[in-house]
């Protein structure tokens, strides 16, 4: 027994012997450590420029840009008119058809004539009759055997005969219903044998040329709008055309605040009927603006659209900007000075105040327009 408690003593006294050598070379290591001397140590410009990132820019100038305002509108005929009947009749001919180019003056349908003719011989007769008892008349009163009253009461006489003439003449007249404007026959309600009163329709005549287009402009844009400026105008068939402002709506339209534009353009085929939708582009001024490239703008801390700018310093700064026009070629942007560094490679990685190493940009057409 006395052998194994020796025995076991022996070994705890090893161990802990061990454990002590290990605390002592870990608390020797840092002190060893802190003798040694840094390889290099950087300070200074050189750090700076070591922890300033590089980023592609392009300076740019403003260039004068035509704003302008796309919208979708309609086309209208420039006017409709419903012919009506001037005189009761029945019809009797449709001289044109419907879809049939007629002009100012062309007959399109005949009523009958009734009794027309009889009355006209009437009231001929009748003019005859009292020019010759006006004739006598003259004569007596001339040699005082005839008062100037019988005289005044036989010329009243014949101009009421003449009257009478002139009305039976035109009656006969109205039983030809003419085209009131050279247009296209569009409708025709009235058939051979119906018979019309007097102020009934019998046809509608479209006037085609020039044929109108209708757009509504938003209040914010609509005091840019000028009546004679030249609208840009696409057509849902694919035609493009050009047309005239001609007019812009003093009073809008409350439940979309919107205000009605009417454009008008040459239509002589009358190719461009009513209700077709068309693609309008309206000029809205010129202004001096930036072109960028959408993939350049990017968004502030509260949500602002933006680019962001090397300074002379080549520090980075926030410019909001706003979106005056987007085409094909690039965004145009307001709000920028005359002359600009616009970070176009890197701007989502670096922040406001941050300085940058600025390296021209190599393409071109990743950045911004009008470039120096």
């Amino acid at each position: 027994m006395k052998r194994t408690y020796v025995i076991a003593g022996a070994i705890a006294l090893a161990v802990v012997a061990w454990l002590a050598t290990g605390l002592l070379e870990r608390e020797n290591e840092p002190a060893k450590a802190n003798t040694e001397a840094p390889s290099e140590v950087t300070t200074g410009d050189d750090a700076e420029a070591e922890a300033a990132p590089a980023v592609q820019v392009r300076t740019v100038e403003a260039t004068p840009h035509e704003r302008r305002l796309t919208l979708f509108g309609r086309t209208e005929v420039g006017r409709a008119v419903k012919v009506r009947a001037e005189t009761a009749g029945r019809v009797t001919e449709q001289v044109v058809r419907k879809g049939q180019w007629v002009d100012a003056g062309d007959v399109i349908a005949r009523l009958s004539m009734d009794d027309r003719e009889a009355m006209l011989r009437e009231a001929e007769a009748m003019v005859v009759q009292w020019e010759k008892k006006f004739e006598a008349t003259q004569k007596l009163s001339q040699s005082g055997f005839q008062s100037d009253v019988r005289k005044s009461e036989d010329w009243a006489a014949l101009q009421g005969a003449q009257a009478r003439l002139a009305a039976a003449k035109l009656d006969i007249e109205r039983t030809k219903i003419r085209a009131p404007f050279r247009g296209v026959v569009e409708e025709f309600p009235a058939e051979v044998g119906d018979f019309l009163d007097k102020h009934d329709p019998i046809a509608t005549v479209a006037d085609m040329d020039p044929i109108k287009l209708v757009a509504d402009v938003p209040e914010r844009d609509v005091g840019n709008i000028k009546e004679g400026s030249l609208a840009d105008i696409r057509l849902i068939t694919g035609r493009e055309l050009q047309g005239t402002i001609r007019f812009v709506a003093r009073m809008g339209f409350s439940t979309t605040r919107t205000f009605r534009v009417e454009i008008v353009a040459d239509n002589p085929d009358g190719a461009i009927g009513q209700g077709i939708t068309a693609k309008v582009s309206l000029p809205l001024g010129t202004e001096l603006a930036h072109r960028v490239s959408p993939s350049i703008l990017t968004l502030d801390e509260s949500g602002k659209v933006g680019v962001k700018i090397v300074d002379e310093d080549d520090h980075v700064a926030f410019k909001p900007v706003q979106i005056i026009d987007d085409t094909p070629e690039g965004m145009w942007l307001a709000g920028l000075p005359q002359r600009v560094t616009i970070i176009t490679v890197g701007q989502e990685f670096v922040r406001s105040g941050q300085r940058v190493q600025p390296v021209p940009a190599l393409d071109a057409a990743a950045g911004v327009g009008g470039s120096s």
